[in-house]
């Protein structure tokens, strides 16, 4: 079984004492590849340091995360960009989007870091990794804007409704990552997932964030990806081998991964 963690964050302080056990028990779940999204300048280093080490394995993407966005995002951006030179390593943009959950204070400046780096994807012809966060409507607004052109990319960590996902389902090239929220008793995606074909899904974890039941409320890794994985072959009536034939030729492909 080759299954594709596509947003996982193994380069976070809180791996730094058991990194190896928790990519051995990765590979030993069956993953086969596990996808990074940064958060911003401080993590490129030790997120290129995991990817060095874990070459083959673990892919880097660059971008600054909405919630890292603040009074000084210009010059965040603009050392970010810096590393986006001819061979660079970085698969995807991402994590980038909108965050309004806690704060929005820097709400005018996450929608021009957003508009930025969309405009990075299509420069470098890569695929973007979008984090939402009580934004939705300021997403899709921004994303109208580039219908059309060949810009692509992943829905992460999706939580919305059945109506999210059908407007996520108007941009033909954007896949929609699900990850151990599914799992939770009270969530709405069993339900919205119904009118998403499984070909437009990519798994993931989002590790250390967010761990599935029966691991609620500990540290997530990528050897829990299982858990979704059942939930997802539960609720599209499908094998797991069958999720996870679909799920991850989206994400390789997505990536630049496919052979």
């Amino acid at each position: 079984m080759n299954l594709i963690d596509s947003h996982s964050h193994l380069f976070l302080e809180e791996f730094a004492d058991d990194l190896p056990l928790v990519m051995d028990r990765a590979r030993q779940a069956g993953v086969s590849h596990i996808f990074m999204p940064n958060i911003d300048n401080s993590t490129i280093k030790p997120m290129l340091d995991v990817c060095a080490t874990y070459a083959g394995y673990c892919f880097p993407m660059l971008g600054l995360h909405p919630t890292s966005v603040n009074a000084g995002y210009l010059d965040e951006l603009e050392a970010m960009a810096t590393h986006l030179k001819p061979g660079h390593p970085f698969v995807a943009i991402g994590e980038i989007g909108m965050d309004l959950y806690w704060d929005k204070t820097f709400l005018k400046e996450q929608l021009v870091a957003f508009d930025v780096q969309l405009q990075w994807a299509l420069h470098y012809d890569l695929p973007v990794v979008i984090h939402c966060r009580e934004a939705f409507d300021h997403i899709y607004k921004v994303l109208q804007g580039y219908k059309g052109t060949t810009l692509r990319g992943i829905f992460h960590s999706f939580t919305g409704t059945a109506e999210d996902a059908a407007r996520i389902l108007e941009f033909p090239d954007f896949l929609i990552g699900i990850n151990g929220v599914v799992t939770f008793k009270k969530s709405s995606l069993p339900e919205a997932l119904t009118r998403v074909p499984l070909e437009r899904l990519v798994l993931e974890t989002d590790s250390p964030y967010l761990a599935p039941v029966p691991k609620r409320g500990t540290r997530n890794e990528s050897s829990y990806l299982p858990y979704t994985l059942q939930k997802v072959a539960d609720i599209y009536g499908q094998s797991p081998e069958m999720v996870v034939q679909i799920t991850g030729k989206n994400a390789l492909k997505m990536f630049g991964r496919l052979e």
